[in-house]
């Protein structure tokens, strides 16, 4: 390649001469922590955050859950110091799981006006009114055989010979899952966040929402979720595993990605204000299909496998807990998330301080 220069010496003559070689340095926009920051592409702040919560009847409780450290099941009467540190530490948004005193078939406690939840969500809006309240809409720790809806099981009201014994019914769930949204918007979720993968369940809470005065409350729809291996540890947390059987008939295949931006596409035709995949760093391709696909609010959640992995490495001292649980957050932002929720949320808003 050559360049065109007038020679000096007789500035009426044209030459011509190399171009030198090019040399590319990206490293010049690495040199400092400064100039790193100017040019950062995906940031992360305690805005990103939302902190999910364990509620349980009782009273003065705040049980460790061995599996997730720094965790712990909490009593109502500990949710307004917690809200109050949350809302302090800059944490919008918190999603709540109840496990409540008694369970049965219908799991009955999550559509109870002084169910667990309810009361929960009553707590934290007197103790820290602008916190967002996110209530996560399933069945499985409410229910005595801990699957998320009702059971076609022998003896049970909604019991169908022509179904197979053990199948989650999906339009009975749809009813209960209305009822339960309106009782939680009665107590003040800002947000229903139905989880159980039911077909049909946006519709379904949206219209019972509607027709119980509360077109302002919003649904964020676990629309991508998978029977995943990483919840073991969010199953001591809820005490809520399946007491037969596993959840793979209504929960995602693991190997499937097309299918997800289908169920992403039918929660949108029904009315979903926000989306959700979970989990977050196993699926961060399916999260980004669906960020390049759909213009909503997009969350991604960071399970508890995913956390309690993070911490046993660096309780073993295989790696920085504090660089690989952000390092893993900006990397859930980075692939299209606008929201995480991860149990990292109140010591990652204390680093990123």
């Amino acid at each position: 390649m050559t360049i065109y220069t007038l020679e000096p010496t007789t500035p009426t003559i044209l030459k011509t001469q190399p171009l030198r070689p090019l040399v590319l340095r990206p490293r010049r926009l690495r040199l400092s922590g400064g100039l790193r920051r100017l040019v950062r592409e995906t940031t992360l702040a305690p805005d990103d955050f939302i902190y999910p919560l364990f509620v349980r009847t009782g009273n003065g409780i705040r049980n460790p859950i061995g599996s997730m450290p720094g965790q712990f099941q909490l009593s109502v009467d500990q949710l307004a110091g917690e809200a109050e540190a949350i809302a302090n530490l800059g944490i919008p948004a918190v999603i709540l799981f109840g496990i409540p005193a008694t369970k049965d078939s219908c799991g009955s406690d999550n559509f109870n006006e002084n169910g667990i939840v309810p009361q929960a969500i009553r707590a934290i809006k007197e103790a820290a009114p602008e916190l967002i309240v996110i209530s996560d809409m399933c069945f499985c720790e409410y229910t005595s055989h801990g699957h998320c809806g009702i059971i076609n099981l022998p003896g049970e009201d909604h019991y169908d010979p022509h179904l197979p014994e053990g199948y989650l019914l999906n339009d009975p769930t749809l009813e209960l899952l209305g009822r339960a949204s309106t009782v939680h918007a009665e107590a003040g979720a800002d947000i229903i966040a139905p989880s159980g993968m039911i077909d049909g369940m946006i519709d379904a809470i949206r219209s019972a929402l509607d027709a119980g005065g509360f077109q302002h409350v919003s649904v964020m729809s676990y629309a991508a979720k998978y029977a995943s291996g990483f919840y073991g540890p969010f199953r001591d947390a809820a005490e809520s595993p399946p007491s037969f059987g596993d959840r793979s008939q209504y929960q995602m295949d693991p190997a499937n990605r097309r299918e997800a931006l289908k169920e992403v596409a039918i929660d949108v035709a029904e009315g979903a204000d926000m989306l959700m995949v979970k989990p977050a760093m196993p699926y961060l391709d399916i999260l980004a299909d669906m960020r390049r696909d759909f213009n909503l609010p997009l969350a991604a959640y960071q399970v508890s496998g995913e956390y309690a992995m993070i911490h046993a490495a660096a309780a073993n001292g295989w790696l920085d807990l504090q660089r690989c649980a952000l390092e893993s957050l900006i990397g859930i932002k980075r692939a299209g998330a606008d929201m995480i929720i991860t149990y990292f949320a109140k010591d990652a808003a204390r680093w990123l301080r």
